[in-house]
């Protein structure tokens, strides 16, 4: 899979000449080695460019110069500059991912961020629809069979039957979905493959797309794409997330974006009996504590309801 290439020398220009040499043979190595996406290797470089220029004004030259009191003392500066602790707890993690990349690259005696802790991040209940308004958002865009209509309905079955992220939905060819077996191959963060099921209403709504309305909206930028924009290009993220919201205020529910459709799915699917590592596998989840927090919404959602409804609650 091609991907763009991260500009980051207009970020970096202050700093000394084996800082920047050093960030961007770090991003390399997260592109190329490692497999990031844009998204994420822009993030790790911004917050490497602020750790090493914090390094800088303390007086270092280069990253050999980097030591725990440095990075203490740069995540104590974010601290008070009012960073939350998702923020620190993120910005720890690319200290000590550069950190290791640094010391095997024996640009680093010692691998300094192995002693960096970092504040837990709170992770707060991600808000799930219920089974009923998943079922009228996924329904809401009716059965006029209109190219646009059409895609928007696969939009949100296969969002909604997969549990995949937006950016993999968007990623997905043709060639992706085997209709046979009713799975797409996804692949997810890092370029890792999985094959996902999708059930019965999302193949209706692929049949349909792909009979009547992937046609109609085919142009010279489509190419393998199974979902295409109005002027014929791949579907962009950015539309896919405006299809999803839209159509969940048009249906009178909370707001929603794609990755609510995903928290929704995999609660739905804990909740029917679903077992945590065939859920951690779906989602593509590299740790299982990723996908325990479904459990804490459904032990959360079954709280609530016992607090309604139990005589003595």
């Amino acid at each position: 899979m091609k991907r763009k290439s991260v500009s980051i020398r207009a970020i970096h220009e202050g700093l000394p000449e084996p800082m920047r040499d050093a960030v961007d043979d770090f991003a390399r190595h997260l592109a190329s080695v490692e497999n990031r996406s844009v998204h994420t290797v822009r993030a790790y470089v911004g917050d490497v460019v602020s750790l090493l220029d914090h390094a800088a004004l303390m007086g270092c030259g280069a990253p050999g110069d980097l030591d725990i009191a440095v990075l203490r003392s740069w995540l104590a500066k974010l601290r008070t500059l009012g960073a939350a602790r998702t923020s620190l707890a993120r910005r720890a993690a690319s200290a000590r991912t550069f950190s290791a990349w640094a010391h095997r690259g024996e640009l680093l005696a010692v691998d300094v961020g192995a002693q960096l802790a970092s504040p837990k991040a709170h992770r707060d209940l991600p808000t799930v629809l219920r089974a009923e308004q998943a079922e009228a958002l996924v329904q809401a865009p009716g059965d006029e069979a209109s190219p646009v209509l059409l895609r928007d309905r696969v939009v949100l079955e296969l969002l909604y039957a997969t549990g995949i992220r937006v950016s993999e939905l968007c990623g997905l060819d043709v060639a992706d979905v085997d209709r046979g077996r009713r799975v797409v191959r996804v692949f997810g963060k890092g370029g890792k493959e999985r094959s996902v099921p999708y059930g019965l209403p999302a193949e209706e709504a692929l049949d349909g797309w792909l009979r009547l309305g992937r046609g109609a909206l085919t142009g010279p930028d489509s190419g393998d794409a199974l979902l295409l924009g109005a002027r014929g290009g791949r579907l962009q993220a950015t539309i896919a997330r405006r299809v999803v919201s839209g159509y969940a205020r048009a249906a009178g529910l909370p707001h929603v974006s794609p990755h609510g459709l995903r928290h929704s799915a995999a609660t739905h699917l804990l909740e029917g009996g679903a077992d945590l590592r065939a859920v951690q596998e779906l989602l593509g989840h590299a740790s299982l504590s990723s996908t325990q927090i479904y459990t804490h919404v459904s032990v959360e959602r079954l709280r609530a309801a016992y607090r309604q409804a139990h005589p003595r609650a």
